[in-house]
C-alpha cells in the first residue's frame, strides 16, 4: 500500500523542481482583466494586486512563500503510494500517479517537514490540489500523521496549509481511514500541548476538512477558499433551491464561526509569525517587572452618578482599552459551531512581554448594531470557551474584560441554548488551573457578567458598575414608580466601593476626574498598573494552589465577615434613624403596628450575627 523508496525519484523531486502551472504564465487577470506582468505580488504570492484575486499555487511556491530562506528541510519524501486495491478503470491508477509525479515533480500530494517562520521552528505540512486534487490517500494521510508524531516528540508547534478535493476513491475505504489516522495524530498534539495552525486555502474540502484540519487550535482561510466538508457542487446537487456563490467561501464560514480569520495571502506569514511568538515559550513576570502593589482602596459614590458614567456614551470599550494594554493581538473569531458574537472579543496578546488569552465583552458604539450594546448571545459565550481551552491547553493567564448589560433575551438566544451556554461558560471558568482576572470596565449586568467573572482576582474601574438587576427594573418591582432609580441605585450596592465592602471584587481600579471617558490613555494606563501588579502575584502559585484559593472565595460570598457586621450596623443606624422618625408600618392585614424599639432591632441583628458564626 505504501512504499518507501529512498533515491527513487530523480533529481526533480530530490530538488523539488516542477513544472510551473498554468498561472505563473498568466499575463492578465481572469477577474478583472488587468495586466499582471512586472507584479511582484503576483509573482511571488499568485495575488493580483489589484481585486486581490488569490490564484492556484503549488506546495513549494507556498513554502518559499512562508518559511525563512533556507531553513525548509523536508522530511518523508520517498513514501510513495503502490495501488493498494488494484483499482480498475479507464487509466489504471498507478499510471495517473506517475503522470501527476512527472508533471508537478512531487511524490505525493503533500509536501511535509521542518522549517522557522518569522524566527519560529514549526513542522510545516502542505497539501498540493496539482496532484490528484490534493486527496486523501494512505499516503498522504501516513505523511500528515507522522508530521504531526514528529512534531509531539521534537515538541514543535505545527501548521498545515490545506487544499484538497476529498477522497482518494481509487482507494475506497482505506483512503476513509486516513481521517481517523490524522484526527487521532492530532490529538496527540493537543494532549502534548502544542500549536496547531491549519490554513485553508481554495478548495479545502472532503476528508482532509473533515479531520485534521478542523481540530486546529486556530483556523485560517484565504479571501475567496471554498471551504466545507461537501463541495459545492454536491449541495448543489442535494438541494433544489439554489445557492449563492457566496454560501460555501471562506468568508461565509467567518460569519457562521468556522474560521478564525480571513488572512489575505501577502499578510499570512506575518499572521503565522505573530501565532508562533505568543504560543512560543513562556515568560512569566516577577515583582520587579510588575511594578508596586497596586492598594485595594474604596471609593465611595453617589450610585446613580456611577451608573450615568458607567454608561457614558463615550466612555471607553473593550476595544479602546486592548490596544493601549496589549501588544500583538490576535483576534480569533467565532465559536466552532454556528456563529461569530461580536459583542464578544477573543484573543492572544501581549501584556509586558508575556503572553495571555484575552477576553472582552464589547458594547460597541451607538450605531454598531453586531455588538448590540454588549449584549452576548450563545455564540458569544462558546467563544469564550474556546478561549479557556487555549488558556488551559497553553498553561497561559485568562484575562476577560466585562461590560454587558446583561445577556441577550431574545427567543433566538433561548433556542440556541443561553442558560446552558451561562452555565457551562461559568463552570469552565472556575475550574481552569492557570491565573485569572477579571476587570468591570463599565456595566456589569446579571448573569452575562458573572460568565466570565469568575477569577481569581475581580477588579473593577471606579465608576463601573455590577448588578443583579438593572435600576430601572428595580425601581419599577419596588416602588413601582420609574422616577426613585436613584434610590434603587442606592439600595442595589452596586458601585465599585460597594462591591469591595462586600468582597465580591478585590481591586478597585482608580478613574481619571470626571471618569475614564475624559482622559481613556489614563485609564488604560491605571488598569495596566494594575493587571500586572496582580498577574505578577498570582503566578507564583500553582494551579492546584489557584483551584483551591478559587472556591474558597466563591463558596464564602455572602457568608459572615467583619464587612457583614459593619452592612448589619448600618442597617441598624438606618433604623435607628426610621424609628426617631415615628414612621408605623402597616400589616399584611392592613392593621398598623408600632415600630420595633432599638433594642430589639440590635437584638435581632445579633441573633442573626450568632446563627452565621
Amino acid at each position: 500500500m505504501v512504499r518507501n523508496l529512498t533515491g527513487f525519484w530523480g533529481s526533480a523531486a530530490r530538488k523539488g523542481q516542477q513544472t510551473p502551472d498554468e498561472s505563473s504564465a498568466r499575463e492578465t487577470c481572469l477577474v478583472d482583466g488587468k495586466d499582471l506582468t512586472g507584479s511582484d505580488t503576483y509573482a511571488r504570492y499568485r495575488v493580483c494586486p489589484q481585486c486581490r484575486f488569490h490564484y492556484s499555487m503549488t506546495a513549494r511556491e507556498r513554502i518559499d512563500s512562508l518559511v525563512d530562506p533556507d531553513s525548509f528541510h523536508e522530511i518523508n519524501r520517498s513514501i510513495i503510494s503502490l495501488d493498494p486495491l488494484s483499482f480498475s478503470s479507464r487509466d489504471s491508477y498507478t499510471k495517473r500517479l506517475f503522470s501527476d509525479q512527472r508533471r508537478t515533480g512531487l511524490t505525493e500530494a503533500v509536501v511535509t517537514g521542518t522549517c522557522t517562520v518569522g524566527g519560529s521552528p514549526t513542522m510545516l505540512i502542505v497539501l498540493d490540489f496539482g496532484f490528484m486534487g490534493g486527496t486523501m490517500g494512505c499516503v498522504v494521510g501516513e505523511k500528515v500523521a507522522l508530521a504531526l508524531e514528529r512534531a509531539v516528540k521534537r515538541k514543535l508547534p505545527a501548521i498545515a496549509i490545506v487544499t484538497s478535493g476529498g477522497a482518494r476513491i481509487q482507494e475506497g475505504v482505506l483512503s476513509l481511514m486516513q481521517m481517523a489516522k490524522t484526527s487521532i495524530a492530532a490529538n496527540r498534539m493537543n494532549e502534548a500541548g502544542l500549536p496547531f495552525v491549519a490554513v485553508l486555502a481554495n478548495p479545502a474540502t472532503g476528508q482532509a476538512y473533515g479531520s485534521f484540519a478542523n481540530l486546529a487550535d486556530v483556523i485560517l482561510a484565504e479571501p475567496g477558499a471554498i471551504v466545507g466538508f461537501s463541495s459545492f457542487r454536491v449541495i448543489q446537487q442535494a438541494t433544489e433551491a439554489p445557492l449563492s456563490a457566496e454560501s460555501h467561501m471562506a468568508e461565509a464560514r467567518l460569519q457562521h464561526g468556522l474560521v478564525d480569520a480571513v488572512t489575505d495571502r501577502t499578510e499570512l506569514r506575518t499572521v503565522l509569525g505573530v501565532l508562533l511568538d505568543l504560543f512560543g515559550p513562556r515568560y512569566k513576570l516577577t515583582r520587579a517587572d510588575g511594578a508596586q502593589q497596586v492598594s485595594a482602596s474604596t471609593p465611595q459614590h453617589e450610585a446613580w452618578n456611577s451608573v450615568q458614567l458607567a454608561r457614558h456614551e463615550s466612555r471607553p470599550t473593550a476595544a479602546d482599552y486592548i490596544p493601549r494594554i496589549f501588544t500583538s493581538f490576535v483576534e480569533l473569531h467565532g465559536d466552532r459551531e454556528y456563529g461569530d458574537d461580536r459583542s464578544v472579543l477573543c484573543g492572544l496578546g501581549q501584556l509586558a512581554g508575556q503572553t495571555v488569552v484575552l477576553l472582552a465583552q464589547e458594547r460597541g458604539r451607538q450605531g454598531d448594531p453586531a455588538a448590540r450594546g454588549g449584549r452576548t448571545r450563545p455564540e458569544g459565550f462558546r467563544k469564550a470557551q474556546r478561549g479557556m481551552k487555549l488558556a488551559s491547553k497553553f498553561g497561559l493567564p485568562l484575562i476577560s474584560m466585562i461590560d454587558t448589560p446583561g445577556p441577550d433575551l431574545s427567543e433566538e438566544a433561548e433556542q440556541h441554548g443561553l442558560g446552558n451556554a451561562i452555565a457551562t461558560t461559568m463552570a469552565m471558568m472556575s475550574a481552569l488551573d492557570v491565573p485569572t482576572i477579571s476587570v468591570v470596565l463599565g456595566e456589569g449586568g446579571s448573569g452575562g457578567a458573572l460568565a466570565m467573572g469568575v477569577a481569581d482576582r475581580t477588579l473593577m474601574m471606579e465608576h463601573a458598575i455590577y448588578w443583579a438587576i438593572s435600576p430601572e427594573d428595580a425601581a419599577q418591582l419596588i416602588y413601582q414608580d420609574a422616577d426613585r432609580v436613584d434610590e434603587a441605585a442606592e439600595s442595589l450596592k452596586l458601585t465599585s466601593g460597594d462591591c469591595r465592602e462586600l468582597e465580591i471584587i478585590d481591586t478597585v481600579v482608580s478613574e481619571p476626574p470626571g471618569g475614564a471617558h475624559a482622559d481613556p490613555d489614563e485609564a488604560a494606563r491605571q488598569l495596566r498598573r494594575a493587571l500586572l501588579s496582580e498577574l505578577v502575584s498570582l503566578q507564583s502559585q500553582s494551579g492546584k494552589k489557584l483551584l483551591k484559593a478559587r472556591y474558597g472565595k466563591y463558596r464564602n460570598i455572602g457568608e459572615y465577615s467583619s464587612h457583614f457586621g459593619a452592612a448589619i450596623n448600618r442597617e441598624v443606624t438606618g433604623l435607628r434613624s426610621l424609628v426617631a422618625s415615628g414612621v408605623r408600618r402597616v400589616t399584611r392585614r392592613g392593621r398598623t403596628e408600632s415600630p420595633p424599639s432599638i433594642d430589639q432591632v440590635a437584638a435581632t441583628a445579633q441573633d442573626g450575627e450568632s446563627e452565621r458564626e
